[in-house]
């Protein structure tokens, strides 16, 4: 099996890029795996964990606020809007952000966006906590 060329990047800053096996993102119509040789997609990304399986076998999650990713060539570039690696969350800064935003208004927008985000960075730090991760 061959390998993917994997960047990933977010608007304020480049956060990995190395090899792996595979890569599982989300994208408004379902989940998506990426293996060598798939065929080029330019697809948009949601608010969601995103799985990056290394050669090694180690599973590394990244916390992905919106965006896009292409594939071309066994090059996989993802383009968050915001993105976290695993083992950068602070998550008790993520259950505090969720708590508050349970607290606002049920038609804060602002509020169901800042509750998702918080959502989905605990949902990684968790899942990250019994997988190593890179």
């Amino acid at each position: 099996m061959g390998q993917l060329n994997v960047a990933v990047v977010s608007a304020e800053r480049a956060l990995w890029r190395g090899t792996a096996k595979s890569v599982v993102a989300k994208t408004p119509e379902g989940e998506i795996g990426i293996l060598s040789g798939h065929e080029p997609v330019l697809a948009l990304l949601v608010e969601s964990p995103m799985r990056i399986e290394l050669e090694d076998g180690t599973k590394m999650f990244v916390a992905v606020h919106g965006g896009f990713f292409s594939v071309d060539s066994d090059n996989v570039n993802v383009i968050a809007g915001t993105a976290e690696l695993a083992e950068s969350i602070d998550v008790e800064r993520a259950k505090a952000a969720m708590e508050r935003a349970k607290a606002a208004s049920e038609d804060d927008v602002e509020a169901a966006s800042a509750l998702k985000r918080a959502e989905t960075r605990i949902s990684v730090a968790g899942v990250a906590k019994g997988v190593s991760s890179h």
